[in-house]
């Protein structure tokens, strides 16, 4: 058996250094690389989250420890955010997913225009929910360009504007971008080897993608929709600016506000964080759990 200690020139016995120490309890060194990423964590996030968790339990009015949530859901028009957050949020999502996964199919190969094309698809990240929402007050008002083609081509005017039409479509274009560079991401490690044996053995053009590619990318989809989820999940800005924040599109995040910002009751602001925290958490598990068990590593070139 080994001596577990190193030993000096003279014999004396010296301590293992910390890697050596580290590797005979099975742990890696190098993970000890990860505590600054945890403590910024754990300083951003978790710190604040608990602490949003505490005080919401600590109602400025009284009634007990649960009075704010209980006062949220007792309110019938607040607890309606809840539905109307993932009527907006869910197709937004599902919408930005079918949108980015066909163009980072294509973006796969290298053509004229690529990098263009991939300029014009971010430019929506550079602007922010704020700029976009303030563009379209302006394309989509009565005298904007899209209203003023369309009048002169004898089609009636677009209402995208103060509804649940506009803040969707400000949803999308805030939500496109990321999806896009996620997909691209995962639709580009795909080997091509793979999906080029395919076409030696015959397989056409629509066989490799649905056999092939579609498999191999599913975890990345699926990766991107719930992306696409929480940025749809936060929106504010549209949802005041362009939407219908007393009706249509009064979502989570605006009772949040509203409650923070005019009421200053930090404590109900809290709890109406938690119950949309919770909401995305359900679902975002759910979706984790439907991608480990759907697609644990499809297997390509076996049987049948």
């Amino acid at each position: 058996m080994a001596d577990p200690l190193l030993r000096s020139p003279n014999g004396q016995a010296l301590r293992h250094p910390l890697r050596h120490r580290l590797a005979e309890r099975g742990i890696d060194w190098s993970l000890l690389l990860l505590l600054p990423a945890v403590a910024v964590i754990a300083g951003l996030f978790l710190y604040p989250f608990v602490y949003g968790v505490s005080i919401s339990f600590q109602p400025t009015r009284g009634g007990g420890a649960f009075a704010n949530y209980s006062d949220f859901f007792s309110d019938s028009y607040q607890r309606s955010a809840i539905t109307k957050t993932l009527r907006l949020a869910v197709p937004v999502a599902v919408v930005s997913v079918g949108l980015a996964a066909p163009i980072a199919y294509q973006f796969r190969r290298d053509f004229r225009g690529r990098k263009l094309i991939t300029l014009v698809l971010m430019l929506p990240i550079t602007f922010g929910s704020i700029l976009i929402a303030q563009g379209m007050l302006r394309v989509f008002s009565p005298y904007g360009w899209i209203n003023l083609v369309l009048d002169k081509i004898g089609l009636p005017q677009g209402t995208f504007l103060y509804n649940y039409q506009g803040t969707f479509v400000a949803a999308v274009l805030t939500a496109l971008p990321l999806s896009f560079l996620l997909l691209m991401g995962f639709f580009g490690g795909i080997d091509p080897a793979l999906e080029n044996a395919a076409a030696t053995l015959g397989a056409s053009r629509a066989t490799r993608f649905w056999k092939i590619i579609l498999p191999l990318a599913m975890p990345g989809i699926l990766t991107a929709l719930m992306l696409a989820l929480v940025e749809a999940f936060a929106i504010f800005p549209s949802a005041i600016l362009i939407g219908q924040p007393d009706n249509a599109t009064h979502v989570l995040t605006i009772p949040i506000y509203q409650a923070a910002s005019q009421r200053s009751d930090y404590t109900q602001a809290s709890a109406i964080a938690i119950v949309l925290t919770v909401i995305e958490l359900v679902i975002l598990g759910l979706m984790v759990l439907l991608r480990n068990s759907l697609y644990k590593g499809p297997a390509v070139g076996g049987k049948g």
